[in-house]
């Protein structure tokens, strides 16, 4: 299917029910997007976090977090929040979330600017990574580079 990239509230997209985002591996998710993540699925957090402190969460990884009838798929591209990101771990780890989507027939996986922010990476070279795995893979994935409010997620 390949990618798309659009702006707009990824928890509000129509249709969108798979969600990636970067992590870093030292258990801790207190900048950017993963602050969103963290509060939406505190479950999901409290495991990522134990798999963390117990050495189970290296760069490259891939942890699969379900519930009801949404998967998270966070990625490991950060050793420790005060380190940079790496683009090799992210593009290992985005064909890992393309491969489990797929073996569980989800088509569309929602990505925020991933690793543009407080992670550091360079936002046009985690672009070419996205539009490289998304030539390859019958998933779909949705990069939302603006944020904007939905009408829906403010009433």
């Amino acid at each position: 299917m390949g990618f798309i990239f659009t702006k707009g509230d990824i928890f509000q997209t129509e249709g969108l029910r798979a969600y990636a985002h970067g992590a870093n591996c030292a258990g801790a998710m207190d900048a950017g997007v993963s602050v969103a993540f963290k509060r939406r699925w505190p479950g999901m957090f409290d495991d990522y976090a134990a798999r963390c402190a117990d050495g189970r969460f290296h760069l490259g990884d891939v942890f699969v977090w379900t519930e009801g009838d949404e998967t998270v798929y966070t990625m490991a591209i950060q050793e420790h929040w005060r380190q940079k990101a790496r683009l090799a771990a992210f593009s290992k780890a985005l064909r890992r979330v393309v491969e489990l989507a797929q073996q569980a027939h989800i088509q569309r996986v929602g990505l925020p600017r991933i690793g543009a922010g407080p992670m550091g990476l360079d936002w046009l070279r985690v672009r070419s990574v996205v539009q490289e795995v998304g030539e390859s893979t019958p998933v779909e994935i949705v990069v939302f580079e603006q944020f904007i409010r939905s009408k829906q997620a403010g009433t």
